[in-house]
């Protein structure tokens, strides 16, 4: 039995989508495991150019199971719309299974999550006002509605009663807003579970089956190991654990069939949303590294806001290598550098005249500066390169210098959106 997990290295928008969509061709399943509509996976194949949020990214790939695990925060609107814009385009239906014991994100979680960062003003930490925190904080104090009790009327409505008896009182007292109904909601959840009922599974017991007959599945997560809650840039991070460890228990896996973690990362940094970003850069180096990232540029997949950039961050990156127990590293975006005479890479962090090569708290990191180092670029347009050898010396001693600095071997790289713009090196 194996599984692979690709996970994000930094703080999200690492190019994991692509990565888990050239891997898929060699799996039988591809797996969700936690997060929601919060963040997005792009990928550009020959159906076109598309942003994932719920659905995992091997449904390009016929013939792949496509699961939606139990620690997935699941907007079934959400996913409706995008498995009707994959079909709309061309992209034949994928065969998807959303675990009966995954939750739903409700109507009321969007909205607290849109007030609470109204209240909030300036000392918002920049949600993506999906619901995601009010998901995780209503399913850790046991007030979340799974998948399956929608298929069960009375338990779903006393479920909801209970729930709603504090949320009206904070609705009606803390933001001045209307009681939210039970009935209007009732009706939604029928029209959703509905649209749901044919892809309802018990996918713990179907990845289960499938390792057991020496399947390949692929686990992918959101975001990036610097977003965890727990090990991450807290406060400003996500209500998830976005780290490989937390596969097992998000997909419903053995800990022991995980033996390959890939993390991701990008040539250079790159993040939506507020915290700490010691090694960003502004003005016009930043529009111009902004600008040329990416086939599109550097903006987020569901907000559309623009990243914050900057070089690549050594201390950073083997910190969340690190963290999520990489076997191996994918390089994106490589080809991103070639207009520069000399690529910059953050090395350490000044911090009270100490330098240090560890990742340091919340509170160091915001007194924290970069200690910048430089290597030749390489000045060219590498993107229809295919072999690491091909690719200009100086574009090879760059990898080569940012495998050493993070410790872990690099073993992809890619040098543009499409699939086959993805080399392996041995």
């Amino acid at each position: 039995m194996t599984v692979t997990a690709i996970v994000g290295a930094n703080w999200g928008d690492e190019g994991k989508g692509k990565i888990t969509d050239v891997l898929a061709a060699n799996s039988n399943y591809v797996v969700r495991y936690q997060g929601g509509s919060n963040a997005g996976h792009t990928i550009i194949n020959h159906y076109g150019k598309f942003a994932l949020h719920l659905l995992p990214s091997g449904v390009f790939n016929p013939g792949v199971g496509n699961v939606i695990g139990p620690g997935v925060a699941l907007n079934i609107p959400n996913l409706q719309k995008e498995l009707n814009e994959l079909i709309s385009r061309g992209v034949p239906a994928p065969k998807l299974y959303v675990s009966d014991r995954a939750q739903v994100v409700l109507p009321y979680h969007i909205l607290f999550d849109e007030l609470e960062e109204e209240r909030l003003a300036d000392r918002k930490f920049g949600s993506t006002k999906q619901g995601i925190a009010p998901f995780y904080s209503d399913k850790y104090i046991k007030l979340g509605i799974q998948v399956s009790d929608l298929y069960d009327e009375e338990l779903l409505r006393t479920k909801l009663n209970r729930s709603l008896e504090a949320k009206n009182v904070l609705l009606q007292h803390l933001y001045h807003k209307p009681a939210y109904e039970i009935e209007g909601l009732m009706n939604e959840l029928r029209e959703q579970a509905a649209f749901l009922q044919p892809y309802v599974s018990d996918t713990t017991t179907l990845l289960h089956h499938a390792l057991d007959q020496g399947e390949q599945v692929l686990v992918e997560g959101q975001l990036g190991a610097l977003r965890d809650p727990d090990h991450g840039i807290y406060p400003y991070v996500t209500s998830s654990s976005t780290l490989a460890g937390f596969a097992p228990v998000g997909a419903g896996v053995p800990p022991y069939a995980m033996t390959r973690i890939v993390a991701v990362t990008k040539a250079y940094s790159s993040c939506v949303g507020e915290g700490p970003f010691v090694a960003e850069i502004f003005d016009e180096p930043a529009n111009e590294l902004r600008r040329r990232g990416g086939d599109a540029g550097e903006f987020g997949a569901t907000t559309g806001r623009p990243r914050r950039v900057g070089w690549f961050d050594a201390v950073a990156t083997r910190y969340g290598c690190k963290l999520q127990g990489a076997t191996e590293v994918a390089l994106t975006n490589l080809d991103v550098l070639g207009y520069l005479d000399e690529i910059p890479i953050c090395t350490g962090y000044r911090s009270n005249g100490q330098v240090t090569t560890d990742f340091p708290n919340t509170p160091q990191l915001q007194k924290s500066e970069p200690v910048v180092d430089t290597m030749p670029g390489w000045k060219c347009d590498i993107s229809q390169i295919r072999s690491f050898h091909e690719l200009p010396q100086e574009a090879q001693q760059y990898v080569e210098h940012l495998e050493k600095l993070i410790g872990v071997p690099i073993r992809f790289i890619s040098v543009g959106p499409n699939r086959e713009q993805m080399m392996e090196r041995a």
